[in-house]
C-alpha cells in the first residue's frame, strides 16, 4: 500500500525518491504564491475591461487553476482570463448582453474540445507569424486606446474610430487625480522589476495596485473604485432561451472567433513556455482539451473566457515551479481569497487596473519583430499592419479573416512567381530558362518574354527551374511551341520529364 501510494507522489512531482518528493512540493507551494500575486490583479483589471464584473475575471482564475491545471498538457503553463480576449469579449457583451457571455464561452469550449478530439492542436502552429503578431499588436493598440479613457475616470466612446477621435479631447476630460495615480501605477509596472531582488518576493501588478489602494484610502481621493458584488451574485448560470440564440449567425461568429484564437493563444504560449524550462514538453492536443474543458466550465459559470497567459506561466516558471501542483495552488489561493476577503477589491481604484491593462496592452506590441520584419521581410510587415489596422478600425474577427485572407493572397502571389532569362548564344541560338512556379498569376509576363524572342533565330526553351506549371501555362506554352512549328504538348511534356528540356 504504503509503495503505491509512494509511486503515485513521485509521478506527480516527477521526483525520484522521498528525500525529492518534500522539495518538489515546497517549490510549487512558494512558485504557486508567486502565480496567486500575479494573477489576483490582472483577473480583476481584466473583467473591468471586458465590461464585466471583477468577480467574474477571479472566477475564471479558479477554474484555470483548479480545472484546466489539473489535466495533462502542458506542465508549467498558467491559465486564466487573458488580456488578449479583452476586446472581443467587451464586444459580445456590448453587443449581445452580459447574459449571453457563458453560452458564448461553453459554446467555445465546446469546440476547442472538438478540434482536441480531432487532434487538430498541433495544426495551430501553421497559422502565419506575421497574422499572429498582427493580432496581438491589433489588440494591444485596442486595449491601450480603451483603458486610456478608464485612467481618467473617463467614459470610452462604443467605437474604435470614435475612441481614436475622441483622444483629442481626452486631456480635457480626465480626471487629474485619476490620472496621476494612473501614471504612478505605470511608473511602478516599469521601475519595479530593476529591482531584482523586490521583484522576486513581491511582483511589480502587486506592489503597483496595492500602492494605488493604499494612497487613495488614505488620502480619500475621489476617483472610482471597483465595485464589488460577491462571487455568488456575480456567477450566472446559461438559461435555455440564451442558448437558443447560438442559432444566430453573428452569435456563431463570436463563438468560432473565441474558440479559435483563445486555442491560438494558449497554443502559441505553450511553445514560448517550453522553452523556458527543461521538463516535460507540452501534448497540444490534450492542451487543447483542457483549455476547452475549462471553457466549457467558465461558460456554465458565466465567466470569462480563459487562455493559457504567458505573464503567469512565465512567472510560475521563474519562481521556480516543477509540476502543475504549482497552477492548481494557485487556483486555491484564489478562491480563498474571493471567498474570504472579496470587500479588499472595492478599495482598487479603475484607474490602477486600466494602468495595469495600458501597460499590458504595450507589450503586446512585438516592437523587436517590427523591426526584424522591416529589415528583412517587408511584405509580412504589410500582413502584420493590415490585420492590427483592420482589428483597430472594425473588430478582433473581422481583423483576423483579413489578415489570414491577406497572408493566403501573399503565399499564391509568391508561389506564383515565375524567372524568364534569355541568353544568346550567337549562331547556336537563343537560350530560354524558365525558373519557379508557372501560373495563371504569372501568365500575362511569361507570354510577354517568349512572344518577344525573335522569330528568325532558333530557340532552346530550359523549363528545368520550373517545381510547378498549372494548366493555364500548360496550355500556353504548347500554344507557343505549335506557333514555332512544333508540335502540341511538346514543350510541357519535355518540361514534365527528369532532364526538363525542350528544343524549339
Amino acid at each position: 500500500m504504503r509503495g503505491g501510494l509512494q509511486k503515485a507522489l513521485d509521478k506527480w512531482h516527477g521526483a525520484g525518491g522521498n528525500a525529492a518528493a518534500p522539495a518538489v512540493l515546497r517549490a510549487d507551494l512558494s512558485a504557486s504564491l508567486v502565480v496567486f500575486l500575479v494573477a489576483l490583479p490582472l483577473c480583476v483589471g481584466v473583467a473591468m475591461a471586458s465590461g464585466v464584473p471583477a468577480e467574474l475575471g477571479l472566477v475564471t482564475g479558479i477554474v484555470g487553476g483548479l480545472v484546466a491545471g489539473a489535466l495533462p498538457g502542458s506542465s508549467l503553463q498558467v491559465s486564466g482570463p487573458a488580456a488578449g480576449l479583452t476586446v472581443l469579449v467587451y464586444e459580445a457583451v456590448r453587443t449581445y448582453g452580459v447574459e449571453m457571455l457563458g453560452v458564448l464561452v461553453l459554446a467555445a469550449g465546446l469546440v476547442q474540445l472538438g478540434l482536441g478530439a480531432l487532434r487538430l492542436g498541433r495544426w495551430f502552429r501553421a497559422v502565419s507569424v506575421a497574422v499572429v503578431h498582427g493580432m496581438l499588436t491589433g489588440i494591444g493598440l485596442v486595449l491601450v486606446v480603451g483603458q486610456v479613457y478608464a485612467l481618467g475616470d473617463v467614459d470610452a466612446p462604443a467605437t474604435g474610430p470614435g475612441r481614436i477621435a475622441g483622444l483629442l479631447a481626452l486631456p480635457g476630460r480626465a480626471d487629474p487625480a485619476a490620472l496621476a495615480l494612473g501614471g504612478a501605477v505605470i511608473a511602478v509596472l516599469l521601475l519595479w522589476p530593476r529591482w531584482r531582488r523586490g521583484a522576486r518576493l513581491v511582483p511589480a501588478p502587486l506592489v503597483a495596485v496595492g500602492l494605488a489602494a493604499l494612497v487613495t484610502g488614505v488620502f480619500g481621493l475621489p476617483v472610482r473604485r471597483v465595485t464589488v458584488h460577491g462571487l455568488a451574485d456575480s456567477v450566472r448560470v446559461p438559461q435555455l432561451t440564451d442558448v437558443g440564440r447560438l442559432v444566430d449567425v453573428g452569435v456563431l461568429g463570436t463563438v468560432v472567433a473565441l474558440a479559435l484564437i483563445a486555442s491560438a493563444e494558449s497554443l502559441f504560449g505553450a511553445a514560448a513556455v517550453d522553452r523556458l524550462h527543461r521538463g516535460p514538453r507540452t501534448d497540444y492536443d490534450r492542451e487543447l482539451m483542457a483549455q476547452g474543458v475549462g471553457n466549457a466550465v467558465c461558460g456554465l459559470l458565466g465567466a470569462l473566457p480563459m487562455t493559457a497567459v504567458i505573464v503567469r506561466s512565465a512567472a510560475n516558471v521563474r519562481a521556480g515551479a516543477r509540476t502543475k501542483a504549482s497552477r492548481v495552488l494557485h487556483g486555491v489561493w484564489l478562491l480563498v481569497f474571493a471567498a474570504l476577503l472579496p470587500g479588499v477589491l472595492g478599495m482598487i481604484p479603475v484607474a490602477a487596473t486600466a494602468a495595469l491593462l495600458v501597460h499590458a496592452g504595450c507589450r503586446l506590441v512585438p516592437v523587436r519583430e517590427l523591426f526584424a520584419l522591416w529589415r528583412g521581410h517587408r511584405g509580412e510587415l504589410l500582413v502584420l499592419a493590415v490585420t492590427a489596422g483592420a482589428i483597430v478600425v472594425g473588430n478582433l474577427f473581422e481583423g483576423v479573416l483579413v489578415g489570414l485572407g491577406l497572408a493566403v493572397a501573399k503565399t499564391a502571389w509568391e508561389a506564383g512567381h515565375v524567372h524568364v532569362a534569355t541568353e544568346d548564344h550567337g549562331e547556336a541560338g537563343l537560350v530560354v530558362r524558365v525558373v519557379g512556379h508557372a501560373t495563371f498569376l504569372r501568365l500575362p509576363k511569361l507570354l510577354d518574354a517568349l512572344e518577344a524572342l525573335p522569330a528568325d533565330r532558333p530557340v532552346r526553351l530550359e523549363l528545368g527551374g520550373l517545381r510547378h506549371v498549372d494548366h493555364a501555362c500548360a496550355a500556353a506554352l504548347d500554344g507557343w511551341a505549335a506557333a514555332r512549328g512544333q508540335a502540341p504538348g511538346a514543350a510541357v511534356g519535355r518540361a514534365l520529364t527528369p532532364t526538363r528540356r525542350s528544343t524549339m
